[in-house]
């Protein structure tokens, strides 16, 4: 296998995005919300909607978190409120139900199933890099879905540790001054191009992997962001296979 180093210097950390990127949210949270749509006489048929509007409020979340300078909160205190909105959404009021039933359903969170090819494709990149996450989950819902799921993270980095979601800088630069690097020693490897967008203007080299199914198939609300990235691969063993692992 020809070494990619004689045609591009190579990062010296991979950074990951992780929902979407690493692990399938969509099919796991709609597995998880059918059992507690039944639970609360709603139709289990109705799993992947709600999934779909559950994570639909993720990129208004981090907007509002910004503008409105509200001190940083983990990912899990966002999910519960935007799955109490979810459910509002739809005429349940969640004041009504029982409290560790909603926090079982919030930690569906930490349950989420990798893409096929993630484990593998972790494990090889990880022979010649060190493979860190770069994600705005927190890091009780990272450990959590990384032991389940046996992704063989170096180290849990992000927004938690940064103080700060991404796409703002601080979350990647934080990344790198942690791990010791410049910003272009590190790569970050995301299926979303506007989270590649914030790691190029902070100065991060990018991989793009596509995860076409990550949506249900439909186009993805940040194809506009593409960009001619210095990598692009359709799983984590092809972009192994890019790096020379």
């Amino acid at each position: 296998m020809a070494d990619p180093a004689h045609s591009r210097a190579l990062p010296k950390a991979l950074a990951f995005d992780v929902f979407g990127t690493v692990v399938d949210w969509r099919t796991s949270v709609a597995r998880e919300s059918a059992r507690f749509l039944a639970m609360i006489g709603e139709d289990p048929q109705a799993a992947e909607s709600f999934a779909d509007a559950w994570r639909g409020q993720y990129i208004a979340a981090m907007i509002g978190m910004r503008k409105s300078g509200r001190a940083f909160v983990p990912l899990d205190v966002l999910h519960r409120e935007m799955l109490e909105s979810a459910l509002r959404e739809r005429g349940v009021d969640p004041a009504g139900l029982d409290e560790a039933l909603l926090a079982d359903w919030n930690r569906a969170w930490h349950r989420l199933d990798p893409w096929p090819d993630a484990v593998e494709g972790l494990t090889r990149l990880r022979k010649r890099f060190p493979i860190v996450t770069c994600s705005n989950g927190n890091i009780a819902l990272i450990l959590a879905m990384a032991r389940r799921a046996g992704l063989p993270w170096d180290a849990i980095l992000g927004a938690e540790v940064s103080g700060a979601y991404k796409p703002d800088p601080r979350a990647y630069l934080h990344t790198a001054e942690v791990l010791g690097l410049a910003p272009g020693e590190v790569c970050l490897v995301a299926a979303h191009h506007g989270d590649l967008a914030g790691a190029r203007n902070a100065g991060l080299m990018c991989a793009y992997v596509d995860r076409p199914d990550e949506y249900g198939g439909a186009p993805a609300p940040d194809a506009h962001q593409e960009q001619a990235w210095e990598w692009s691969a359709t799983s984590f063993t092809d972009l192994a296979d890019q790096l020379g692992c």
